[in-house]
């Protein structure tokens, strides 16, 4: 009876292994169509009409070509992407789904522009030497690809630049309305607070809205807050946070300090030691922590991460706490606070 068992059990896993192995072949055609529904515009379309969308009706707007953008939609359907719903008796048309909304490009929990960046030429190359880095310690994947790092590529190509900044506003809108929700005391007592590495300013913005007690300091290379909108209650400032970091009651970073080995980590962060008050001063790390919570069910967007830090930074990666506790006692900081909230992140005080 055991050996029936045992066999039973290696049958299910080779047949399980005989479709999964389906989804590596043809992975990218996934995020290829996803990213296909963006550029036309299908979510978008179909939540300006206000209603399900014939495929007749999807046509003529968008100006496609009838049995391409059906096969479009048949797959994007299959994955649930979208769904089809009765408009009358005789027709159906296709409408949206809680995933397919995140696609509409100026929605509120919209990830278009994410996708859009990760489905970019400029990323997807690097990706082809990710067995190479592995392998040796040189160049990183983006740096083979493109001849210079991403920031330093960004900087010479404002479109590429723009896409980045577009992309973490995506997940900003995502992460700080979760820190919002379930932190607030974070922010308690804060007058000023320095966001390091803000991009374009959207997490700060969603702060100062919040919080309209505290200043707001958008930091960043000049090149980025120099086409950063202007907010009210915001300052921006141009500079590099390996030098300076303007002086604040805390500072912030959302999804920045991944992107750094531990010893550019602790330049940082030591540089905020400074910027920040000897009493009260502290640093809020807004960024996954690996192998912390295993019934988070995005736990594996952190592991996903890690591998985009190898392909796509020099010495950047993903921390476990352990990890974590160690460039904050390095660079000075005595004792930290961490705290799960709803999202792909995790909520990490730190005080002198």
């Amino acid at each position: 009876m055991g050996d029936i068992k045992v066999r039973g059990k290696k049958e299910d896993e080779d047949e399980k292994a005989e479709v999964d192995i389906w989804n590596y072949v043809f992975g990218y055609v996934k995020i290829a169509v996803v990213k296909c529904a963006i550029e036309l515009g299908i979510a978008d379309a179909i939540d300006k009409h206000g209603s399900p969308m014939t495929l007749s009706q999807l046509t003529t707007t968008l100006k496609c070509e009838p049995p391409r953008l059906y096969r479009i939609m048949r797959f994007l359907v299959h994955y649930q992407i979208f769904k089809e719903e009765p408009v009358t008796q005789d027709s159906f048309g296709f409408a949206l789904t809680p995933l397919s909304r995140r696609l509409i490009r100026h929605g509120e929990r919209s990830m278009a522009a994410f996708i859009l960046l990760e489905s970019s030429p400029v990323m997807l190359a690097p990706w082809h030497s990710l067995s190479a880095r592995v392998l040796d310690s040189g160049n990183s994947p983006f740096e083979t690809a493109h001849g210079k790092d991403v920031w330093s590529y960004a900087e010479e190509n404002p479109r590429h630049s723009k896409l980045i900044d577009e992309a973490m506003a995506c997940d900003a809108r995502v992460a700080v309305r979760a820190l919002i929700e379930g932190c607030p005391q974070v922010f308690d007592g804060i007058k000023s607070l320095v966001d390091v590495g803000g991009g374009n300013g959207t997490a700060l913005s969603m702060l100062v809205k919040e919080f309209p007690w505290m200043h707001g300091i958008n930091f960043d290379l000049p090149h980025v807050v120099a086409v950063a909108p202007k907010v009210d209650g915001i300052e921006y400032v141009g500079g590099d946070m390996f030098e300076c970091v303007p002086k604040a009651d805390a500072a912030f970073f959302l999804w920045v300090l991944h992107d750094w080995d531990d010893e550019e980590c602790i330049q940082i962060l030591k540089k905020c030691r400074e910027a920040i008050p000897q009493d009260k001063g502290k640093v809020i790390i807004v960024e996954a922590v690996l192998e912390e919570d295993k019934n988070d069910k995005l736990e594996f967007v952190g592991l996903m991460l890690d591998m985009v830090m190898m392909a796509h930074t020099k010495k950047g990666k993903e921390r476990t706490l352990k990890e974590w506790k160690y460039v904050l006692g390095e660079a000075g900081f005595t004792r930290i606070n961490v705290k799960p909230i709803h999202a792909v992140q995790f909520i990490i005080e730190a005080y002198i």
